[in-house]
């Protein structure tokens, strides 16, 4: 079998209810084919900003370079089945002159993933019945979102998300505040009044699920160092599951002072991306959990690694989730091989418009995503919507 074509689209499946117009995040897509008529899809869906557009060049740069052309590496012609190969041989070709990444390891996601789509479908198996040893569990526990702002409105949205079967709810309480930093760190404190809002959010989400119900905490990495000691200070009483990204995570020393500083569990690695990042994490003790991206890591063949390592430390792995119904499934078929598995990260406001992109809805019952027998990912692209729902910026 012999990889012909790849074929990449970026879109925008939202679409605002007053003219039509799109609204929302973009999502990267790829479908890569082959001679013997079986197709992979994948997703490399980047950070907003315009980065989406920038991976989904860097495909469509790859499909059209030649080895004539300046040399550049292709995977035309490759055997699909081969992903390990094609991991290694693109992840130097395009990390050689420094940049370990980002936008690359995004790309070399999407297409990972696609390939394992193939490798699952040529087998007439699912992917995790292929990968690793096989399953462990059958079925993924999610973990969902509740919105920030309101005290009241969170406590009444966590208790309807807990009746659902949700044993874990994550919120930003600091994003009111702090959103117009998420993009573009600055000072990295909170006012009094910000971090008194956070605070009263929390204690109503705690009154409001009680004490079985977890709480994760996320800080999107906003804060310098003291203001990340003092905020998890003021949230320890409610019992916190995890205080995530505390601090930017380009400096382990800042995180090192704030994990020796407080009691509750750090979490850390949505922007971390290859096993190598991760190694100083695991080896000095900065995070009870990791958190990595299937889509920015490298895909599953990566991902699986990464777990790997985190399991001989005996920390759990909890796949972040920020993208399209491709990454959560992705996730998924990792996940269900995985032994130090915590949850899955899933936000429910973004169930249908997930599931206008593919061919059949997710099925999530009880907080859990049960897992199909179909081969591959289990899911296939709505191509014909995808197509008629493009982003603006993409040619």
């Amino acid at each position: 079998m012999k990889i012909t074509d790849l074929k990449v689209w970026v879109t925008v499946p939202e679409r605002s209810s007053v003219d039509g117009s799109p609204s929302g995040r973009s999502y990267v897509f790829l479908r890569i084919d082959t001679d013997e008529g079986i197709s992979g899809f994948g997703e490399a869906t980047s950070s907003g900003g315009g980065g989406s557009i920038v991976v989904g060049n860097m495909i469509e740069f790859l499909r059209n370079s030649t080895a004539e052309r300046d040399f550049r590496e292709t995977i035309i012609g490759e055997n699909p089945e081969h992903v390990d190969l094609i991991w290694h041989k693109l992840f130097r070709r395009f990390t050689g002159g420094g940049g370990f990444g980002g936008f690359v390891t995004t790309m070399l996601s999407g297409i990972d993933i696609a390939l394992w789509d193939i490798k699952g479908k040529a087998a007439g198996k699912p992917i995790y019945e292929i990968l690793g040893g096989g399953p462990l569990r059958e079925e993924i526990e999610l973990y969902t979102h509740v919105d920030p702002g309101d005290p009241i409105k969170a406590a009444n949205q966590a208790k309807v998300l807990a009746k659902q079967g949700f044993k874990a709810l994550k919120t930003d309480p600091f994003m009111p505040e702090m959103r117009q930093h998420h993009r573009r760190y600055m000072q990295g404190s909170i006012s009094p009044e910000g971090a008194e809002l956070a605070t009263e959010t929390i204690s109503a989400i705690r009154e409001g699920v009680g004490e079985n119900i977890e709480i994760l905490i996320d800080c999107h990495g906003n804060f310098d160092v003291p203001t990340a000691i003092a905020m998890a200070r003021k949230l320890e009483p409610f019992n916190i599951g995890w205080y995530e990204e505390p601090v930017q995570p380009n400096s382990n020393q800042a995180l090192k002072h704030v994990k020796e500083s407080v009691s509750v569990p750090i979490c850390v690695g949505e922007r971390l991306y290859t096993r190598w990042d991760f190694i100083p994490v695991l080896k000095d003790r900065l995070a009870e959990f990791l958190m990595p991206d299937i889509l920015w890591t490298g895909g599953i063949t990566e991902f699986h690694k990464i777990a790997t390592l985190a399991e001989s430390f005996y920390v759990p792995v909890s796949p972040h989730d920020a993208s399209g119904p491709i990454n959560i499934m992705a996730g998924a078929h990792t996940m269900m091989t995985i032994p130090n598995f915590y949850k899955l990260e899933f936000n429910h406001a973004q169930l249908d418009s997930h599931n206008s992109l593919i061919d059949k809805p997710l099925d999530i019952v009880d907080g859990k995503l049960k897992m199909s027998e179909t081969p591959g990912l289990g899911i296939e692209l709505d191509v014909e919507f995808i197509e008629a729902h493009l982003d603006e910026d993409w040619n």
